[in-house]
């Protein structure tokens, strides 16, 4: 049975965004796994005369997975040096790498390696939403 903590943690960055961010980051796993799920789809044959003919009707969905990729990329990028820690502090202890009762130490070490890349990390992440998710539930929030 995991410890609850007695609120050891204050988060800067609220509950309520980092759903945000769950959403996004859901929204934007679901759209690459359909595109993996379906890839034959887009494979193209040329037979001489088509190739001219040929029309891309996955644009559409293609403009918008990216919209929301940039939407989350933005989002992140916006955060301060506390709340882009607390986020990759959030996905490590959902990742395990830290306990709930580490919160301190985890922050610490994502503040530690603060750089420029923080949404390219985060978003590197396979399991980034799952593992959010089980951050705020593991420390409580």
């Amino acid at each position: 049975m995991q410890r609850r903590l007695e609120k050891d943690w204050d988060l800067t960055i609220g509950p309520d965004t980092v759903r945000l961010f769950i959403l996004k980051a859901k929204a934007l796993s679901a759209a690459v796994n359909e595109d993996y799920a379906d890839g034959a789809e887009h494979e193209i044959e040329f037979d001489g005369d088509t190739h001219d003919n040929h029309h891309h009707d996955g644009l559409a969905e293609e403009s918008s997975e990216n919209l929301t990729e940039e939407e989350l990329r933005e989002l992140i990028n916006d955060l301060n040096v506390d709340e882009a820690a607390e986020l990759i502090a959030l996905a490590w202890v959902g990742r395990g790498d830290y306990d709930a009762s580490e919160w301190s130490d985890a922050v610490t070490a994502a503040r530690e390696r603060a750089n420029k890349r923080t949404a390219k990390y985060l978003l590197g992440m396979p399991l980034l939403a799952d593992w959010l998710e089980e951050g705020l539930e593991a420390i409580g929030a």
